[in-house]
């Protein structure tokens, strides 16, 4: 194929995960499913945790981001895709591909290091419990905060320059359901070589050394809370770690999952429908694994609804009245 220069390539084709137009009603409902239920589970863990004064603290603060961030990461793939299957089109123009392909490795990478820096959190809480407030001060968590955002703005815009460098062939068909950084680099018609390396090494680097330390922590955490002499007190500070150990396993493990398997058996399909779990199904967990093992978020949450269903009763009963 003759390749393109980078004016000449005005659109991709994402193929998705089926040709088959009876399933694409069944992807539909799924999907938009899963996105209503990621959308309003992580809007309410933020809605909680503003409302209520006793999750005011370090960990919920983190919290209320990781679910932001979850919900602009599902934000950037889904409804595109939901778009795609509605109107019968799989076009998506190079600006938009690229624009996309940003905005998932910026919220990706801002989940990673957001989960590493609630890993710091709990190290602190459980082997610091005395000094914990004054470690975590306001100023040192609006600091890490700045940081996990500063360099996933930083490592999607390299990577995103790095494609625009790129030329591409005719008939491009991107065989995901987003514009994925590997499958971009894998249509290029140009030498890719230099896109590789910065690629797998920004992946040792900035996804390697957030779960070295994310376990680094939690070594830490298991040998303090084997020195508590107190079964209660074990399970105690063992149970505010449950809900982010789960996150962190259910993010890294599909993660791993995925780019081990693709690269093992090279289909792009495989890894598309793969890809699914880390990028739509986690983010949607989050929420459920949160309210159901914290009895914070459990009583924050019953009270902000119960504060909702009052004032919803009050406006509409002074409508009735006027």
């Amino acid at each position: 194929m003759e390749p393109w220069n980078l004016t000449g390539v005005s659109e991709f084709i994402l193929l998705g995960f089926s040709k088959e137009p009876e399933l694409q009603t069944l992807i539909f409902v799924i999907f938009l499913s899963m996105y209503l239920i990621t959308v309003f589970g992580n809007l309410l863990i933020i809605l909680a945790t503003v409302h209520d004064s006793h999750l005011h603290t370090p960990m919920y603060f983190f919290l209320s981001n990781l679910s932001f961030a979850d919900i602009c990461f599902t934000t950037t793939t889904v409804p595109k895709m939901l778009v795609n299957i509605q109107t019968q089109s799989k076009v998506i123009t190079y600006a938009g591909c690229i624009t996309q392909m940003y905005f998932f490795l910026f919220f990706s990478g801002l989940d990673i290091y957001l989960l590493t820096v609630m890993a710091y959190d709990r190290f602190v809480a459980i082997c610091h419990p005395l000094h914990y407030m004054v470690i975590m001060n306001p100023r040192l968590c609006g600091l890490l905060l700045l940081v996990t955002w500063i360099i996933s703005v930083l490592h999607s815009l390299l990577q995103s320059l790095m494609v625009l460098r790129l030329s591409f062939c005719k008939d491009v068909e991107i065989p995901h359901f987003f514009c994925e950084l590997n499958q971009m680099v894998q249509l290029a018609c140009c030498d890719t070589f230099l896109n590789n390396m910065v690629m797998y090494f920004a992946a040792v680097l900035l996804a390697g050394g957030p779960l070295a330390a994310i376990l680094f922590s939690y070594s830490k955490i298991v040998s303090s809370i084997r020195g508590i002499s107190s079964a209660q007190g074990k399970q105690a500070a063992f149970s505010t770690c449950v809900s982010h150990l789960s996150i962190v396993s259910l993010f890294f493990c599909t993660s791993l999952g995925v780019y081990l398997s693709s690269a093992a058996t090279h289909r792009s399909h495989s890894s598309a429908k793969a890809s699914v779990m880390y990028a739509v199904v986690t983010p949607m967990m989050n929420p459920f694994i949160y309210s159901l093992r914290n009895k914070d978020i459990k009583g924050a949450l019953k009270r902000f609804l119960g504060v909702a269903v009052i004032k919803g009763t009050v406006v509409t009963g002074l409508k009735s009245c006027l």
